[in-house]
């Protein structure tokens, strides 16, 4: 897989090793957990689970398919989700 080809069309994600990360900012933190509550729900009906790290109206958010040893296609999928979620917030 070619992930910087990848990251081309996700371009407020990063890579850092054999993860994606991303911070969003929400316009306060109420639509930040709202945010993260949508994301659940995504990331469920996918079995595939981001670690979410919530600091006030901030989200950090990073991705990986721990049981591959790496990123796989589960990841730009997710990511693309959830930059449709935050942006739908406002985000």
């Amino acid at each position: 897989m070619d992930v910087d080809s990848k990251l081309n069309d996700l371009p407020e994600w990063r890579r850092e090793g054999d993860e994606i990360r991303r911070t969003v900012v929400a316009p306060d933190f109420p639509t930040a957990i709202r945010i993260v509550d949508e994301i659940a729900i995504r990331a469920e009906e996918m079995n595939h689970h981001p670690d979410i790290d919530i600091r006030w109206r901030k989200l950090h958010l990073t991705l990986t398919t721990h049981d591959k040893g790496g990123l796989t296609e589960a990841d730009f999928t997710l990511a693309a989700a959830i930059d449709a979620i935050a942006g739908k917030h406002g985000a």
